[in-house]
């Protein structure tokens, strides 16, 4: 099977849009992902999917910590943000809950540490151990068939 195919498959599997975030040196990062799983209830465990080639996969590495806010309906364009879709620069006022950057309005915003990593294939997998959350109600951002979804 070819990488293309593969792609498709896995893009039929609908999903959430979460933004990735970490500080280093006090400096905000975020990227956008869809790879984002809960992992445990006890410890409250979340695991979150970086490619080996990711300038965030050095920056986790190094602060030891993320974030990840996951986006609603009405952020889409927060979402192209953090995924260079839209290339001119834009200023994003974050929020901060435990020394790190989060994306303001979003539906959930979760505060980890890592708790362990694993190389797998062209990705590293973080486990993270929730620290800190918040909720807000709405609908989430979806992605399925590698565009952006509402749900109805």
């Amino acid at each position: 099977m070819d990488d293309r195919t593969f792609r498709n498959a896995m893009g039929k599997f609908a999903t959430g849009v979460t933004v990735i975030t970490t500080s280093v040196e006090g400096e905000p990062h975020g990227m956008t992902a869809n790879a984002f799983m809960s992992v445990s209830l006890s410890p409250k465990l979340v695991l979150i999917s970086i490619g080996e080639k990711a300038r965030m996969n050095e920056l986790i590495k190094k602060s030891g910590k993320f974030a990840v806010s996951i986006l609603s309906e009405e952020q889409k364009e927060m979402s192209m943000i953090f995924a260079g879709q839209i290339k001119e620069k834009r200023d994003v006022d974050f929020k901060w809950m435990n020394e790190l950057p989060v994306i303001d309005n979003a539906l959930v915003n979760l505060t980890c540490n890592v708790h362990e990593s694993y190389v797998a294939g062209d990705h590293t997998l973080y486990v993270g151990e929730v620290t800190d959350m918040s909720l807000a109600d709405g609908k989430p951002l979806s992605f399925f068939e590698g565009q952006y979804k509402n749900i109805s």
